[in-house]
């Protein structure tokens, strides 16, 4: 793809867009959730910490690295709900991928967008496993910048094509259905999250304020419902009442990183979960049973990032839809990075 040393494909805002309309969003989603997929039944293979947080009043900026003994990859992201009455998004990231041979970055791209993709075809991906069979109907609580994706994965991977939106300004949920309008799907907005709950069996809920709100009660959950809690992705920050969660069968990404930023943090340390790479290898059971409250307790984790990457890589790979960053320093003698900084000065032309 590129020989030069010192340069790194770098994947533009604009570039991404480009390649998701290429290849379609929903095929992106499917291809996307079948990366993830396929990494998560190698998880023993990677290395695995918790992100690494910098909280503030204002939000939170975080650093998500892991590596799978060959490739490094890591993304930077923030989450700073104020800002979207500044008219900045609440989200934005940027991701990297390194040859651990060498060191060498092969991959620099925007992830705001990526991060979008990626959180929606993970939530259907776990829900693929974990959600009723057939269930073709969904809540969606919280209609931002999220939502789009979250109904699009849905529907391309388990079939569901009747959305319920609710969201505390109906402005959000008005953008949601204009913009997925002629997509298939039958969407009703609802005047209360009692109203949307009405006939689902799965509930998304993707609320955006860092703080412990309630967006759940447990008299609005029934039995077989599969909730996929995405909003709850920081110490201080949920969604659901405690009562949800004792009630449910819990699976989350990485339990070290989820007992501090999920919904489980409102429960003791030692409270049962199930990892849900595990359901995917083979390993444990997800739904059993078909009154089983299932909960995917959703914050992120690196390994959806490093998918995400080493899939966007492969597909620049093929399409070009890159721009070629000078990086990387590459002098003519490695040990003599002095000297190329003497001769880019011999070579800048004299002032008149």
């Amino acid at each position: 793809m590129i020989e030069k040393l010192n340069v790194v494909p770098f994947v533009s805002v604009d570039h991404m867009m480009k390649l998701v309309l290429a290849i379609g969003v929903e095929r992106f989603l499917v291809e996307l959730a079948d990366e993830i997929e396929t990494d998560f039944r190698r998880w023993e293979s990677f290395d695995k910490t918790p992100r690494v947080a910098s909280h503030s009043k204002e939000g939170v900026i975080e650093l998500m690295p892991t590596s799978d003994g060959e490739v490094y990859g890591f993304k930077y992201v923030n989450g700073h709900p104020k800002n979207t009455r500044e008219g900045r998004q609440t989200v934005t990231a940027f991701g990297v991928l390194a040859d651990v041979g060498t060191g060498y970055p092969v991959l620099l791209t925007e992830m705001t967008i990526l991060t979008a993709l990626r959180t929606a075809a993970t939530s259907a991906l776990a829900a693929k496993h974990l959600a009723p069979r057939g269930a073709r109907t969904m809540a969606m609580i919280g209609n931002g910048a999220q939502a789009e994706f979250q109904a699009l994965a849905f529907k391309a991977l388990l079939g569901v094509d009747r959305l319920r939106l609710y969201d505390i300004d109906r402005t959000a949920s008005v953008k949601c259905v204009r913009n997925l309008a002629g997509m298939g799907l039958d969407m009703t907005i609802c005047g209360s999250i009692e109203e949307a709950m009405e006939g689902v069996q799965i509930v998304t809920t993707v609320t955006a304020d860092k703080q412990n709100a309630t967006i759940l009660t447990d008299n609005m959950v029934g039995t077989g419902l599969h909730i996929n809690a995405v909003g709850g992705d920081c110490p201080g920050k949920t969604e659901l009442h405690p009562d949800i969660l004792r009630r449910s069968d819990i699976f989350v990404e990485y339990p070290p990183q989820t007992r501090i930023e999920g919904e489980i943090q409102q429960l003791p340390p030692d409270h049962p979960v199930t990892e849900l790479w595990q359901v995917i290898a083979g390993r444990a059971p997800g739904r059993s049973d078909a009154r089983q409250i299932t909960l995917f307790d959703s914050v992120g984790f690196a390994i959806e990032d490093f998918s995400a990457l080493r899939y966007v890589k492969r597909q620049i790979e093929r399409t070009g839809l890159y721009e070629e960053l000078d990086l990387l320093a590459d002098p003519d003698d490695p040990r003599d990075l002095f000297g190329m900084l003497l001769r880019a000065q011999a070579a800048a032309p004299t002032a008149a």
